[in-house]
């Protein structure tokens, strides 16, 4: 594609098996390692799950980075070493921050599981400016309740982190930062909010950016002329962007601006340096060798 066309290049998700089912994972590819300080974007569900099944994350570690977790259906119970253990719920937005380390783990509540229940939802990880990668970590969990919606010509958009048609999102960003969701009906068109950098994801439907075809369960890294998005038919999606942060290393859960620190970062969680998780302590994800 050229660098008239709205539509730069379209990522493909790769099916990725994380033991109880498999995700979407649209970033990070080699022509595309982020989308402004997005380093990684999973796409899981809708899933299934029968009486007796749940997920079983078990705890594992994060470097230099922060993660988002937002579902559509569905819940996650989520754990994590600084004592957190709540229930992450649609609509709401969920943000860990690792900084200089966290481990966390998710999973499903005996009582879900013991009635089944369908999940569908997205898991992002933004990079941290250098600055800020040995912050200390944290965890933010807002409610659907505190995140801004908007009436655009009668399309409904969340803004779940930054800023976009004239609302803020309450959750910390640490960097020029954009994610927003929009539902749209067949035939209804929206104009984009401009990023330096900003890609679009089709949850559901179908749509087109300027005529240009936006595949369904795939990533759209847009160019700057892109403007305008337009539903096929009843569509939802999500777009991320932002400011690019510069390199960053990613393997298995580190990223970092340093591969020394993602070195380091593996000696620790093989002598068990990191913190535990309280309430989930008994088991862990071992480092792949």
């Amino acid at each position: 594609m050229s660098d008239t066309a709205a539509i730069k290049s379209v990522l493909k998700p790769r099916a990725k098996d994380i033991g109880d089912f498999e995700v979407r994972r649209a970033l990070p590819f080699i022509q595309q390692r982020a989308i402004g300080p997005w380093i990684f974007f999973d796409h899981f569900g809708p899933v299934d799950f029968a009486p007796g099944e749940g997920i079983n994350v078990r705890p594992h570690p994060h470097i230099n980075l922060a993660t988002v977790t937002y579902l559509f259906e569905g819940e996650v119970f989520h754990r994590d070493s600084l004592g957190n253990a709540l229930a992450i719920e649609p609509g709401g937005v969920n943000l860990m921050v690792a900084g200089k380390g966290i481990t966390h783990s998710e999973r499903t509540r005996d009582e879900l599981r013991k009635t089944g229940y369908r999940m569908h939802g997205l898991q992002l990880w933004h990079a941290l400016p250098e600055e800020h990668e040995e912050t200390e970590p944290a965890f933010y969990h807002h409610p659907a309740s505190d995140i801004p919606s908007v009436d655009v010509n009668g399309v409904t958009i969340r803004v779940m982190m930054g800023s976009a048609y004239g609302v803020t999102s309450p959750v910390k960003t640490f960097s020029p930062n954009l994610y927003i969701e929009a539902d749209l009906a067949a035939g209804q068109s929206l104009d984009l909010p401009k990023a330096q950098e900003r890609g679009v994801y089709v949850v559901k439907g179908a749509a087109s950016i300027d005529g240009e075809d936006a595949p369904l369960f795939a990533m759209s890294v847009l160019n700057d002329r892109a403007k305008t998005l337009t539903a096929k038919e009843d569509t939802r999606f999500a777009l991320i962007g932002g400011d690019n942060l510069g390199q960053r290393h990613l393997e298995w859960n580190f990223a970092s601006s340093r591969k020394s620190r993602i070195q380091k970062a593996k000696l620790d969680w093989k002598a068990g340096n990191f913190p535990t998780v309280p309430g989930d302590d008994e088991e862990f994800i071992s480092l792949p060798e």
